[in-house]
């Protein structure tokens, strides 16, 4: 008895629903995203098994690159950055333009001197990022103007928290710089921002 051949047919999946369903995770996750702010300098934090975690609002983050050089960022930037800005130019006889106010807002970081603020607000945003690595907030003892920043910060929000971030390279006596002008102007409590690295086996 002859065998009888099975015609085969294609099988069709409608991939619509798939689709429609990627397409709004995706929006899910790109609306609820938080973006971390380009910095001056790229850093490798040092790894730690703590795992509290520093907050991203309401807080003043202190960059420490592998060369000492300081960076200030406040998160979120709000009025309190262009409140900061105009007191600062006020300890130094610095009046800013709406304009320079408006490039302060828009760049994350503060990093130059106050003699070159206004310069260097007055630059395009694109050139202002290859000059502030060039700089850093002076903090030696002569022209100590990151505990300006600080104190300034403070006293525009009480609540603010402090956070310092250094690179894994950077040498120690550099960072404690830093925590010693902290300690100076009685700002005693900060986070150290670290990786997160599993827990040693006992």
């Amino acid at each position: 008895m002859g065998k009888t051949k099975v015609k085969k047919q294609s099988t069709f999946i409608d991939m619509t629903a798939m689709s429609d369903v990627t397409v709004l995770l995706l929006t899910f996750f790109m609306l609820t995203a938080t973006f971390l702010p380009k910095e001056p300098v790229q850093v490798q934090t040092p790894q730690s098994v703590s795992e509290t975690k520093v907050p991203d609002y309401n807080v003043l983050n202190i960059l420490v690159d592998p060369n000492g050089k300081v960076f200030l960022n406040i998160e979120p930037a709000d009025k309190r950055k262009q409140d900061l800005l105009e007191a600062m130019g006020k300890d130094y006889g610095v009046t800013f333009t709406p304009k320079q106010i408006k490039s302060f807002m828009e760049q994350t970081h503060i990093g130059v001197p106050m003699n070159r603020m206004a310069a260097f607000l007055d630059l395009p945003l694109s050139d202002q990022d290859a000059e502030i690595k060039k700089w850093g907030v002076p903090i030696d003892s002569v022209n100590d103007q990151f505990s300006r920043w600080v104190k300034h910060a403070r006293e525009i929000s009480e609540d603010i928290g402090i956070a310092i971030k250094a690179d894994q390279t950077t040498q120690f006596p550099l960072v404690d710089v830093v925590m010693k002008r902290l300690v100076k102007i009685k700002e005693n409590r900060y986070s150290l921002v670290t990786s997160l690295k599993a827990m040693p086996d006992v």
